[in-house]
């Protein structure tokens, strides 16, 4: 079953159950998978539905922050529950000492040492960790591990 096949299913069951948030969440990102489609005229795969998924999660991980300048709980929670209800459509997300371990390769793979090659990096990373890991939590990683050497 493709991806967008389980979105679908997944909508029928949460309008059964009365769901409203998932529900929500599913139609959420139904549309803005089907706005692509429509836009470039073209039928998504389950790696570009996975690209889209990822960067409504990155959206809502933007908004948290906001939510809590203006010490909204109520918005944190609910965004927090669609980001979890997204990652069931994601790959498992690479846990940080799994990251510190790639990022390391990498660097060891790419002979980098500088933060100065943060690009080139960022670059031989994120095919590796597609949908599997936010790239800002691969670049503080990489930083960290860019400016303390040796360890």
């Amino acid at each position: 079953m493709s991806l967008k096949e389980k979105l679908m299913e997944d909508l029928k069951v949460s309008m059964k159950n009365k769901d409203k948030l998932r529900k929500d969440t599913i139609t959420m990102a139904r549309a803005a998978i089907k706005q692509k489609e429509v836009d470039e005229r073209i039928e998504l795969s389950d790696e570009q539905v996975v690209e889209i998924l990822t960067k409504q999660m990155k959206e809502k991980k933007s908004s948290i922050e906001e939510f809590e300048k203006g010490n909204r709980q109520d918005l944190i929670d609910q965004t927090n529950s669609e980001i979890n209800i997204l990652l069931d459509y994601l790959p498992k997300q690479l846990t940080e000492e799994e990251l510190t371990e790639i990022v390391k390769e990498t660097l060891d793979e790419c002979n980098i040492n500088s933060p100065k090659d943060m690009g080139l990096l960022m670059k031989n990373i994120m095919p590796k960790i597609k949908g599997k890991a936010d790239g800002k939590m691969v670049s503080k990683i990489a930083q960290n591990l860019l400016t303390k050497p040796g360890e």
